[in-house]
């Protein structure tokens, strides 16, 4: 069934009563719960895990993690072993023994990603998609929406094309569809509210589409459907979780149920999203890193995971009830950014499914799942702030009760993908000290052990020539595998531009790769000792828009980034040249993070290269049906302005709407007599002494007006002002 139908009333078509004709049905079924116990990171018992139902399934890929985790400990082994090489020419300092350490640590990561990369190349060459259609389900899917202060056009326009897409599979009446709002702005929530309204009444009785508020976003994401697992997890066998800028084709969803169905076993079957939709020059970037790259690395873990992979929060199918009993997420003792609730849930989730005895995997061939990006440098390092403490905070979790081993490797992975950008700055600081070592330090030539030759850092430059060409190949590998299987793929090739531009675009993500790279190494390090200072990070929305940041703004995030790299390309010029050519690639990027930083938004670089056909992916020289329909349903939900009206203005104009809220507002605890709440009492008088509407949507704050759409007397009370002052 279409959202857009000739028969129905448009979407911008005034706010009468008759937009809202079926506001009597609830926005919620009745509640059908489910018990969701807390967890215990500090005790398990082995017993509790369930035995699996098919245990034919239950193969562990010990040769490919043989492969994958052997080769990268001989790859470092010899790594290490030629950087000993490099500065053991003489009598090594204790220097240079730091330099071998950190050189080791950084180097352990980048073999382990090559050799994951290496098997998931060779996977997808001779590997095939899912192409079976599924012709019938047994069991009730929902899908679950959680927003938090979005853009109503977008999100509801996403979710409409995704429903009329699982209608087109002819399987529909198996899914429900349900938004859960943490929305903390007042005239978000009711451009919600009135998006639902109009959505439903377009798409008729049989919607199938719900909608619940939160009063309190308590713990996030992970509080926001660990609510309506509770409340209304009981209807439902499966459901997949999205995120607010995901898209899935009907097909996809479809196959992640029929896979569910079809594997008792599993707790949670995860897709592989793919970057769409972004046009900004930063996010064309990621885009086509992500298309071209991400299959590679995401088969390479898929394989070597097995049955015991991770969960990324969205785009993936989880077993309800399994989920319920056994993904309670505990608070951590102590105060944040270490202690309180969990923020990187998803994996802490898939870690607890999987010690129940559910399986954990991912489908990576399965296509047809999506997401956005972030649109700049300063927008994803926003994103990358609450995504390192989440990641840090595992080092508290790492070592909990019952874990198994691949388990705890993949928090091992999230927690090194911040601590490698700390331990890169101290390479190069003490690779500088060296330096400064070489050029300035007096030799001791007598020492307190006898030797004929004095204490004198010395490096062999050939090794240390040839251990550097073999970091850049380790490093550079993986992009290589990607760039290489989407070139012999015809249909590939040609959706991305042809030959020569997916080359030319791929040296071109390189090349700033490389300048991007020393910007974020800084800004994660900063992450990092803020984290270690105790320093605890918000919970804001994600700009996920196009569209550049004032210039004012990036300066003042990026000045220290600049100074510190004149600063350091200074004094590398002066101590050596050939430390300056080491630098260099960290010097430009440094010294050019405010113009990079701004380049980064730009809309119209980024739709300049897309017209020239560079950084151009496969789906947008064949964009999916999907997202062509999400971006028609956005443009009309856009028309429809819900997003940039008044919320307290639109409620007090449409006396239906006011009914509807009414009705979605949950049942509130009575107040005691003699209590007053602050704000509750200020709001109250506020629109007391207000003469019209305008003068409340003036006086109210924001915390005021939430306070105010939470309280059915005050929303009467805003009710009863009038539109303009009475003339004199």
């Amino acid at each position: 069934m279409d959202v857009v139908t000739a028969e129905r009333p448009d979407m911008a078509a005034g706010t009468d009563a008759r937009r809202y004709a079926v506001s009597a049905e609830p926005a919620t079924p009745p509640e059908n719960r489910l018990l969701m116990p807390v967890q215990s990171f500090r005790s398990w018992n082995a017993s509790d895990r369930r035995k699996p139902t098919a245990p034919k399934l239950w193969t562990t890929p010990w040769l490919k993690r043989l492969f994958v985790f052997g080769g990268g400990m001989a790859l470092t082994a010899y790594g290490a072993w030629e950087m000993y090489n490099v500065v053991s020419v003489s009598r090594t300092t204790s220097l240079q023994y730091v330099l071998l350490v950190l050189f080791t640590v950084n180097f352990s990561w980048i073999a382990l990603a090559f050799t994951s990369a290496l098997l998931g190349f060779f996977g997808l060459l001779v590997g095939s998609g899912r192409t079976g259609r599924v012709e019938t389900l047994q069991h009730r899917t929902v899908v679950v929406m959680p927003i938090y202060n979005e853009s109503t056009a977008r999100t509801f326009a996403a979710l409409a094309a995704i429903r009329e897409s699982v209608e087109a599979t002819g399987l529909g009446a198996h899914f429900d569809y349900f938004i859960v709002s943490d929305t903390t702005n007042a005239d978000v929530w009711i451009a919600e509210e009135r998006a639902f309204l109009a959505l439903r009444e377009k798409l008729g009785p049989e919607a199938r589409v719900y909608y619940r508020h939160r009063p309190k976003n308590h713990h996030r994401k992970a509080g926001n459907i660990a609510d309506f697992v509770t409340r209304w997890g009981g209807y439902y066998e499966h459901m997949v979780v999205l995120d607010a800028d995901s898209l899935m084709t009907g097909t996809c969803i479809v196959r992640l149920a029929a896979a569910m169905e079809a594997d008792p076993d599993a707790g949670i079957i995860q897709s592989l999203p793919l970057i769409i939709n972004r046009n900004t020059f930063f996010a064309r970037l990621q885009q086509f890193a992500a298309r071209v790259y991400g299959p590679v690395i995401a088969t390479g873990l898929a394989m070597w995971s097995g049955r015991d992979g991770n969960y990324w929060g969205h785009n993936a199918i989880i077993r309800t009830k399994a989920f319920a009993d056994h993904c309670g997420l505990p608070d951590l003792k102590g105060k944040p950014p270490f202690g309180g609730h969990v923020l990187s849930h998803d994996f802490v989730e898939a870690a607890l499914m999987r010690r129940a005895g559910w399986a954990v995997y991912m489908l990576p061939d399965l296509t047809g799942s999506y997401e956005e990006s972030p649109p700049s440098l300063i927008d994803i390092s926003v994103r990358d702030r609450r995504w390192c403490q989440g990641n840090l905070q595992h080092s508290r979790i790492i070592g909990a009760k019952g874990f198994v081993w691949s388990t705890r490797q993949h928090f091992a992975t999230g927690i090194m993908g911040y601590l490698a950008s700390p331990f890169w700055l101290m390479q190069l600081v003490v690779g500088i000290l060296i330096v400064l070592q070489v050029n300035y330090a007096r030799p001791e030539y007598f020492t307190q052990e006898f030797t004929l030759f004095p204490v004198w850092p010395r490096f062999d430059p050939e090794r240390a020539l040839n251990l550097f060409a073999l970091t850049m190949a380790i490093l550079l590998a993986p992009k290589g595998f990607g760039l290489i299987l989407t070139l012999i793929n015809g249909k590939l090739r040609r959706a991305g531009g042809g030959a020569i531009r997916l080359i030319f675009s791929a040296l071109l993500e390189i090349l700033f790769s490389a300048f991007f790279a020393p910007i974020m190494m800084l800004i994660q390090s900063g992450s990092v000792f803020q984290i270690l200072l105790g320093r605890d990070t918000g919970w804001n929305p994600q700009r996920r828009d196009d569209g550049s940041i004032p210039l004012k703004d990036i300066i003042r995030r990026h000045r220290t980034h600049t100074v510190l790299g004149v600063v350091a390309g200074i004094s590398a010029f002066m101590i050596a040249t050939s430390l300056f050519a080491w630098m260099s690639p960290t010097i430009v990027g440094l010294v050019l993070a405010i113009p990079l930083s701004w380049a980064s938004g730009q809309l119209g670089l980024g739709l300049w290269l897309k017209r020239h056909k560079l950084l151009v992916t496969p789906e947008e020289g064949d964009p999916p049906a999907i997202a062509l329909r999400a971006n028609a349903l956005q443009a009309e939900f856009a028309k429809a302005g819900f997003d940039e009206a008044d919320g307290l203005v639109a409620l007090h104009a449409d006396a239906a709407l006011r009914h509807a809220h009414d009705m979605m507002l949950p049942e509130g605890q009575p107040r005691r007599r003699g209590e007053i709440e602050p704000d509750r009492a200020v709001a109250q008088a506020k629109l007391v002494d207000a003469e019209t509407i305008e003068d409340a949507a003036i006086w109210l704050k924001p915390k005021e007006r939430m306070v105010v759409l939470h309280d059915r007397a005050l929303v009467g009370l805003l009710a009863t002002l009038p539109k303009e002052r009475a003339s004199a």
